[in-house]
């Protein structure tokens, strides 16, 4: 474990020294180590979106736990969401983008290194919290340093096109997590694979405090003092209905995603298919997501972000309908795969939806509030998952799912009238 972080560190140390300190570099060089530094943090979220659901039977196995405290460690990870996106959504608006960025990379290493020496269950919820609140804080920065990262002109007057496009990345971080998991735990096991993941982390926390983040947010106050008029209050954000709307369908959303793509290879086994063809299966989930998403950022019309999150929540309906009431294995497999499809684009464009009707000066608050309240059903509806799968299966548990997308169509025809 010591030797992956070693080597990662010793990367970081030679870029730096390579390339130099942030300042003095041209604004075009610091552009490209933003964009390089995106792109690491939405790979590092990605993967720590699927990491429970990669880690899960071994980790089950490790600790000898059942389903019902495995759907508690994923409503850690919700519950521990919430408080800290608040607080890094001020930070990221008022204080400092990088050091919330930084922070996030070094918390989530450790967190990682705590969760590949856990040997009680009590450990192992230590560990996911830290994981939470390292992954809160990235995401929210993530969120609204993207629009920087991604000026280009293809994408000019399209917020959903930013969006899908740098959630590309993020859902591949996703993608390749189980196939490197799965790859290190039959080539070395548990330990090694997450210390890979830490390595990994540190590279990202150096390449973010390689970024002048200067050049692209001036201080607060010197920003106010040159604008025509002052920006935006808090007060304008909590009576934009928008935000309330865009929050609900992450509310009905996340559990959703979350449920079905932790609970994926359980559902799989249940009809028949062998933990190793599952654990495929889950990778090929992660990639139809993932160029779900960048289809969706080159093909999505502009002005068309609401009408497509109400064919996504029906879509969800009727894709979870199937996994409900599948009775074999081809049929399993097939709704997978559509779900991958389905649930790729329906996050980013609802952000998006939120991020084009919200002042710039504004979108970290933004971001929080709207992922501490998705951070609710995050928490809460993979619990009633998890805890009626343990009375019946894992099948009959996404029952829960399907109320929950029943609750995002109801919220996505409020925003078609709303926006």
């Amino acid at each position: 474990m010591r030797r992956a972080v070693r080597l990662s560190w010793g990367l970081g140390v030679f870029y730096v020294s390579r390339y130099g300190a942030a300042k003095g570099r041209t604004m075009e060089m610091n552009l490209l180590v933003l964009q390089a530094t995106t792109v690491l943090t939405l790979l590092a979220g990605g993967m720590g979106i699927a990491l429970l659901g990669s880690v899960k039977v071994p980790l089950a196995r490790k600790l000898k736990i059942d389903e019902t405290k495995v759907g508690g460690l994923i409503s850690v990870f919700g519950f521990t969401m919430i408080p800290v996106m608040l607080a890094a959504g001020f930070l990221t608006d008022m204080i400092n983008k990088q050091i919330v960025l930084v922070s996030g990379a070094v918390l989530m290493a450790i967190g990682l290194v705590l969760l590949a020496r856990a040997k009680k269950y009590v450990v192992a919820l230590l560990a996911v919290l830290l994981l939470s609140a390292a992954w809160s804080g990235q995401i929210n920065v993530v969120n609204v340093i993207q629009f920087k990262a991604f000026q280009f002109k293809a994408f000019e007057g399209s917020t959903a096109s930013v969006t899908n496009l740098a959630n590309f990345f993020f859902g591949l971080g996703a993608f390749l997590t189980p196939l490197v998991v799965a790859f290190m735990l039959r080539k070395a096991g548990f330990t090694p694979a997450m210390a890979v993941l830490a390595g990994f982390m540190a590279v990202v926390a150096i390449m973010a405090i390689s970024v002048d983040f200067t050049e692209f947010y001036p201080a607060i106050a010197v920003e106010a003092s040159k604008a025509a008029e002052p920006p935006p209050s808090m007060a304008s954000l909590l009576g934009n209905p928008i935000l309330w709307l865009t929050a609900m369908a992450m509310f009905f959303f996340c559990p959703i995603e979350v449920g079905v793509s932790t609970w994926i290879t359980t559902f799989l086994g249940e009809n028949g298919l062998t933990e190793g063809t599952a654990a495929v299966v889950l990778s090929a989930f992660w990639l139809l997501y993932t160029f779900a998403r960048l289809g969706t950022a080159f093909l999505l019309p502009a002005g068309g972000a609401t009408i497509f999150i109400l064919v996504c929540s029906l879509l969800c309906i009727a894709v979870l309908a199937g996994m409900v009431f599948c009775r074999n294995r081809q049929m399993a497999v097939l709704m997978v795969v559509l779900a991958g499809i389905i649930f790729g684009p329906a996050f980013p464009t609802i952000i998006a939806v939120l991020l084009g009707n919200v002042h710039e000066t504004l979108h970290g608050r933004a971001v929080g509030i709207f992922f501490a309240i998705g951070g609710i059903g995050w928490s809460l509806i993979p619990m009633l998952i998890g805890a009626y799968a343990q009375r019946t299966s894992i099948q009959r548990g996404f029952l829960m799912a399907m109320l929950s997308a029943v609750g995002m169509t109801i919220v996505a025809i409020l925003l078609l009238f709303a926006v």
